[in-house]
């Protein structure tokens, strides 16, 4: 062993030594002309693998206390994994300096978007750094699949064993939940010579993210009461956490494209021709759908006559690494749910757009994000322009508690280069409240947390709303009691509260029982003694632990006043109190028919939420390249809380009369020329619990109750509200309450789809 040290350590010396003493970026690209970021090699030693380092964060830290369930035999495989590197102090701070004149109108640089070699040359690693590190990696045995256009991550695959005696470290298995995962017992150690260009491994252990959409459900429609009943009603899951506690009866209603092309005025966009034709939105997943279904839902919603494409692929890389392949599932028996949603509502609102559904298979990656993080990074990454989409949404997620160092890095590097290169990116904020991880189950040992998918500051994190007309009575002031042409019944704007399925939902406490939401879990308790109704579902708003509050989410009243990176941004309608709304899915299994002759399925969710802006954004970027600007915008946020500052006001000072004249709660009473509906009622505080038997401890909860036999099955449980206070809970307690301006509960708000375009394009000073 230390012979052949000795020889790596020549070896490497020797190539670094006929290497240039400085890295020049090399470009045409006129937004990099005069920018410096030249730089010598920072690997400046030979690398030594007895003399290590260890990077601090590069395990969960949840499972520090967890005894593991055995460990991994040596010879598992542990394909593509992705070694992430860390770019100097000078590459970070002209990236960011970039990014913000492209953001400006006034802005020599506006919108001068970058390719992924332009990015990779003057912003990633230097050619020696990395030579350096993939020079170490074959000689621990691992097999160096290709390095990414961005000159910042290195897929490589080997073994447990190798991971181990590389990266001294030891693979288990731990059993979360019932379920069996890997993960890295320990941080990881690497050669001290390279620890200023590595940031860690992404892919030592499996916590998949999920979906961020609610079971759906199958529904038959009853011509008599021109509604949906279910056929798997939520009693049916009794035993299990997370049902409603209030089920309206006589039936459900399915919302369809027209009802989200309504609300959200985006009809009239129509009429200007701006349908999204020309622009691409991918939605990236990790099974595929029935490619039927999509032809079916344009079909039958009256669609086609826009021109709308849709495609099924796996993107690759050029040269191509191997990392994607076929998922499986373009079948009614395999598909996924979520696939299916995320290509047909980008398609309700954006019909004319190009609809790329960017597979790739789990099994490909030891990658913590899977295929999804590997459909969007190689979407990122492709060489040719024309495969590289103008928008991204992506509904899948997991809290930052729940997420290491490394895997957060290389999400928040694939956010930050798609936005370089003028990709704009939208991802689900979540459907468990103050906490995205505990989609259809309960918050429970960490109270707050944050999508660490979209808490980069350069994606735009997408909440949910609720139509607040059900817990108003004012159903029929906003919908016809009969079906259009195309299926559609809403007339106008629907005043909105936050999506809140629980009983810390504060105007159903009010408008259902004239409580408090404190007061009305605790009456709950009197009817479930087992907790099978205790729920978390809602949507998702918190402050992340990781990234640092950008500058132009400071800028609008209401912004938190704190350091952190905060969710949502915006949000839309994701699903209601009581599960009485839902949108209908075309699926393989239950195919959409005229006059609904046979069942459907109904979904909700922010899964919902976040396609519906891509689909929004979609239109935007069509119109400006109408008027002879780029198609491609970038993040969309700070150009979000620029035009909500006009319309809310700033973090101080006196606020104009938009605030509340664009409150959601007038409806379309003088609101006609709001860019946002600021969604004022409600909040996603929702149930949280401790368990005794699981020597759990939760945080950010204020208990207010014991379910003595929780499920019948984990005796004596706490449960409680999540809120910012153990010992009060009130509206400045309670994790979250929405209010004037930015919230928590669902960022800005919503959006009237024509007053953005027309605020947008004035911003950008389109002809």
């Amino acid at each position: 062993m230390k012979t052949e040290h000795v020889m790596i350590s020549i070896s490497i010396a020797a190539a670094l030594a006929t290497l240039p003493s400085i890295a020049l970026a090399s470009t045409s690209n006129a937004a990099l002309a005069d920018l410096n970021t030249a730089e010598a090699p920072r690997v400046t030693q030979a690398v030594n693998s007895s003399v290590v380092s260890t990077l601090n964060n590069t395990h969960l830290a949840f499972l520090t206390n967890a005894a593991p369930a055995g460990q991994v035999e040596d010879s598992l495989p542990m394909n593509h994994m992705q070694l992430i590197l860390q770019r100097s102090a000078l590459r970070s701070s002209a990236l960011q300096s970039l990014i913000n004149a492209q953001h400006d109108p006034s802005s020599p640089k506006f919108h001068q978007w970058l390719s992924p070699d332009d990015f990779g040359a003057t912003f990633g690693v230097a050619d020696a750094d990395i030579q350096a590190v993939k020079s170490w990696l074959a000689t621990q045995g691992f097999t160096v699949n290709g390095v990414y256009p961005n000159k910042m991550q290195i897929d490589f695959s080997g073994n447990a064993g190798l991971v181990r005696q590389a990266f001294r470290t030891q693979e288990n298995r731990y059993v979360v939940n019932n379920v069996t995962h890997i993960a890295n017992a320990s941080d990881i150690s690497v050669p001290t010579a390279l620890r200023n260009v590595v940031v860690g491994v992404a892919g030592l252990n499996d916590f998949r993210p999920q979906p961020l959409h609610v079971p759906p459900q199958v529904a038959q429609f009853d011509k008599s009461k021109n509604n949906f009943t279910l056929k798997q009603a939520n009693a049916s899951t009794a035993g299990k956490p997370g049902n409603p506690m209030v089920n309206f009866s006589g039936g459900v209603r399915g919302f369809v494209p027209y009802d989200m092309q309504t609300i959200y005025n985006v009809s009239p966009l129509y009429g200007k021709s701006l349908t999204g034709a020309g622009i691409s939105i991918a939605v990236v997943e990790d099974q595929d759908m029935d490619p039927s279904d999509w032809p079916n839902f344009v079909k039958q919603f009256g669609l086609g006559q826009y021109g709308g494409t849709f495609k099924q692929y796996q993107p690759q890389l050029t040269p191509s690494t191997g990392n994607c392949t076929d998922p499986g599932g373009a079948n009614a028996a395999g598909e996924s749910i979520e696939t299916v949603l995320d290509s047909e509502y980008s398609t309700a609102i954006a019909p004319g757009a190009h609809i790329w559904v960017a597979t790739c298979a789990d099994s490909d990656t030891a990658n913590f994000f899977g295929g999804v993080y590997t459909a969007a990074d190689n979407l990122i990454n492709n060489s040719k322009a024309a495969d590289r989409p103008n928008v991204i949404s992506a509904s899948y997620g997991y809290g930052e508690g729940f997420t290491d160092a490394a895997s957060k890095s290389a999400i928040d590097l694939m956010w930050a280069q798609a936005d370089a290169e003028g990709i704009s990116v939208f991802v689900s904020s979540g459907d468990s409240g103050s906490n995205p991880s505990f989609n259809g189950g309960v918050i429970n040992d960490v109270g707050v947390d944050a999508n660490s998918f979209a808490t980069s500051p350069n994606d735009t994190g997408v909440g949910g709303s609720d139509t607040a007309d059900i817990l108003d009575g004012t159903t029929s002031k906003y919908f016809n009691s009969k079906f259009n042409a195309v299926y559609g019944t809403a007339k106008s704007y629907v005043p909105e509260i936050t999506w809140n399925t629980s009983c810390g939902n504060t105007v159903a406490a009010q408008k259902l029982v004239n409580l408090s939401a404190l007061q009305f879990c605790k009456n709950a308790l009197i009817y479930d003694p087992y907790g099978f109704y205790v729920t978390s579902e809602s949507g998702s708003g918190g402050p992340s632990s990781v990234d640092i509050k950008p500058s132009w989410q400071r800028i609008v009243h209401g912004a938190a006043k704190d350091q952190s990176r905060d969710l949502p941004d915006v949000s839309l309608f994701g699903g209601s109190y009581g599960g009485y709304s839902w949108v209908i899915l075309c699926t393989g299994s239950y195919p959409c028919t005229a006059n609904f002759a046979t069942p459907v399925e109904l979904v909700a969710g922010t899964s919902l939420s976040s396609p519906m802006f891509a689909g929004i954004q979609a239109l935007i970027d069509q119109g400006l390249s109408k008027a002879g600007l780029s198609p491609n915008q970038g993040n969309a946020a700070p150009t979000l809380y620029e035009l909500a500052r006009s319309e809310y006001g700033g973090p101080t000072g006196s606020t104009p009369a938009t605030l509340s004249q664009c409150d959601s709660n007038n409806g379309t009473k003088g609101t006609s020329n709001c860019v946002f509906y600021n969604i004022t009622e409600g909040g996603n505080s929702t149930q949280c619990i401790q368990v005794a038997e699981l020597s759990q401890t939760t945080p950010d909860c204020y208990f207010y109750g014991t379910i003595q036999n929780y499920l019948q099955t984990y005796g004596p449980t706490k449960v409680g509200l999540t809120a910012t206070s153990t010992t009060k809970y009130n509206s400045n307690t309670a994790a979250y309450a929405a209010q004037a301006g930015w919230s928590f509960a669902n960022g800005l708000g919503t959006v009237n789809a024509k007053n953005l375009y027309a605020a947008w394009k004035s911003f950008v000073n389109a002809p």
